[in-house]
């Protein structure tokens, strides 16, 4: 058994938020209260002065397994989750192959069973990600997908967007979707704004986003689907997301960490490490993102973690890939940019990154209860740490060098100890 002691326990689902002791026996959380320290626990964690919460949920990651290995493999990809405090993850489909088989998803989810959190994947709407045939949904749902996302590509075609949404609501699964029109990105990756203007190219229009936006949160009330907004990154889609939702469509809408912290300015200080799809914008639009995840418009905080080669982002800018990682910087970003800047309380901060998105893939996790599964994150939200090394096989963030605050110090999945922090601070 592990005994965590004396920790500030926050569970978004419960709204406790109090100074308890968590006990864990096999995988189970099985005791939340006050306990004596006893030689009948393995392990005691003296958590007084930490935040005990929920393992994190990140719905967005790019594991690149199979196919681009080189980049980020499913167990470097799991290391540095732990180490972000993140427990379960969910894999986008757009490797290669690209994950629109059984034999290709059930590959994933091994990989992910050899690592120590839980790896799910989503696997893709259309065959090939082409945008034109669905995949057999009903067999991958089977096979074990959560959800159906062709990420990192749009779904242009109405009819098979339709078709692709009725079919969801039918198998009661998520369609997750990235809205940027490619016929509004010019150069992927910068915002189509001054700073663009600035450098001499054209970039991605706020309006490639926010066109598939409005015709999906439409179809969203047309079909009852239960539709996921990937990275919503333009103010004008926080607002379409917000009157869509007071219309009664089940919309999810998903902000990450780089396009609440960063502007297009972050282009000119960091060059390719800050150029992502979408790309991060103005100040306005970044307002705005605080606003919708202040009233609830945005339910979820996830990374959109994408791992590239330092070869690949020294290319050229407009030539370099768009993506950056974030597992090892998510919840430090949270509580450095919304909780110590007012936006939000520490407890809405972990409810949309555990509990929101939990409940978007009908997940069982992402709560603190007796008898819920022993995924749990301790951190210290007031110790102050640079940004320098990586546990993931990539190094493309814009936040290096950066002071954060918001340390983790163990994470805890289904019961064992998965990462911790090797600099323990004594209390």
């Amino acid at each position: 058994m592990i005994l965590i002691k004396d920790g500030r326990v926050i569970d978004p689902k419960s709204r406790l938020d109090d100074n308890l002791d968590v006990v864990i026996q096999d995988n189970k959380i099985v005791k939340i209260g006050k306990y004596q320290r006893s030689d009948e626990y393995e392990d005691i964690i003296e958590a007084k002065g930490l935040i005990v919460a929920p393992g994190l949920i990140d719905v967005h990651v790019h594991f690149r397994d199979p196919g681009f290995t080189y980049k980020e493999n499913i167990s470097s990809g799991a290391k540095a989750a732990a180490k972000g405090g993140v427990t379960t993850v969910v894999c986008m489909a757009n490797t290669n192959p690209v994950v629109d088989s059984t034999e290709i998803l059930k590959y994933v989810l091994e990989q992910g069973k050899k690592t120590e959190i839980n790896v799910l994947s989503v696997a893709a709407v259309t065959k090939g990600m082409s945008g034109k045939e669905l995949t057999d949904m009903d067999e991958l749902k089977k096979a074990g997908a959560v959800g159906f996302s062709d990420d990192g590509k749009p779904i242009l075609d109405e009819p098979v967007i339709i078709q692709a949404m009725m079919e969801a609501k039918r198998l009661n699964v998520p369609l997750s979707l990235h809205e940027e029109h490619p016929s509004l990105v010019f150069n992927a990756g910068i915002n189509q704004g001054a700073v663009a203007e600035k450098m001499g190219i054209n970039g991605a229009a706020a309006a490639a986003e926010d066109v598939l936006v409005a015709r999906d949160c439409m179809l969203a009330i047309h079909t009852g689907a239960c539709v996921h907004i990937q990275h919503i990154s333009s103010g004008n889609s926080v607002r379409m997301v917000r009157l869509a939702k007071e219309m009664g469509a089940r919309v999810y809408a998903e902000a990450t960490p780089h396009h609440f912290s960063l502007t297009e300015d972050s282009v000119l200080l960091k060059g390719s490490c800050a150029k992502v799809n979408p790309p991060v914008r103005t100040r306005k639009d970044r307002y705005e993102i605080i606003e919708g995840l202040k009233d609830g418009t945005i339910d979820i905080i996830a990374t959109d973690h994408a791992p590239h080669s330092t070869q690949e982002k020294e290319k050229a800018l407009t030539e370099a890939p768009s993506g950056m990682i974030g597992l090892e910087t998510m919840l430090a970003l949270g509580v450095t940019e919304l909780v110590r800047k007012g936006h939000l309380s520490m407890l809405q901060l972990i409810e949309k990154m555990t509990l929101n998105p939990a409940g978007l893939y009908r997940m069982s996790v992402g709560s603190i209860e007796e008898g819920a599964a022993a995924d749990l994150v301790i951190f210290d939200e007031n110790e102050k740490w640079k940004v320098d090394k990586f546990v993931s096989k990539s190094c493309n963030s814009p936040f290096i060098g950066q002071e954060l605050y918001g340390r983790v110090k163990y994470t805890i999945c289904n019961g064992r100890i998965a990462y911790k922090d090797n600099l323990q601070k004594k209390y």
